[in-house]
């Protein structure tokens, strides 16, 4: 495929080289990627998200809440700077990050203290009915950035996909192909964009099935 230099290149740069092209306005990301995060203020600080992400991180099997254990820290971090700073859109956890109290130091602590955080809880899953579909779709389009098991890979700010929930995958998959959500790595929505529905139906399935790797 065309794309595959494109993810390539993206898999061999560092968060130095990404954020040195990243907009002006990331410099909490910056700021909070070099601070060491201390995973016990990060769990007391968490308690602001306890009321949607619940006390494990597990979010919600129905999939309007991902989960956050165990993913990783630089992606945690940069999804949330980008939802302050506006590159993502998120109107709904906006508010929970503002500036005035949310500072990079808590970022970092919180972003530590979820990355050690064990999967644990149901995992939202899909019908089950084109999971064959899933699997070849994800070897040919997500595996090089994802990786072969979907653990992500955090250097690059690609997030693990294994084991999360179904309806949250789908739906965000939705709002990449369709620009609806902000941030997205242009190289995917070139992948996604010719995604039937039945497609992302099929993938977000197969992620949500592949087992949370070990750490």
């Amino acid at each position: 495929m065309t794309t595959l230099p494109i993810l390539a290149m993206l898999l061999a740069l560092g968060p130095a080289t990404v954020l040195a092209q990243a907009p002006a306005g990331a410099g909490d990301l910056r700021a909070a990627l070099v601070l060491t995060g201390d995973p016990a203020r990060g769990k007391a600080a968490f308690d602001v998200c306890l009321g949607c992400h619940r006390p494990n991180a597990a979010g919600r099997s129905d999939g309007t809440i991902p989960r956050l254990s165990g993913q990783h820290r630089e992606v945690i971090i940069k999804q949330v700077a980008d939802i302050r700073d506006g590159r993502r859109i998120n109107p709904p956890m906006k508010p929970y990050v503002d500036p005035a109290e949310f500072t990079p130091q808590m970022l970092a602590d919180i972003a530590t203290w979820l990355q050690t955080r064990p999967i644990v809880g149901a995992i939202g899953k899909g019908p089950g009915s084109a999971l064959d579909r899933g699997s070849e779709l994800f070897a040919r389009d997500c595996a090089a950035c994802h990786g072969s098991s979907g653990e992500g890979v955090a250097a690059a700010f690609h997030p693990m996909v294994a084991a999360q929930h179904y309806g949250y995958l789908l739906r965000e998959l939705g709002l990449i192909r369709d620009g609806g959500r902000g941030n997205s790595n242009p190289a995917m929505v070139q992948i996604v964009k010719a995604y039937t529905a039945a497609d992302l139906e099929a993938v977000a399935d197969h992620m949500s099935r592949l087992p949370a790797p070990k750490r």
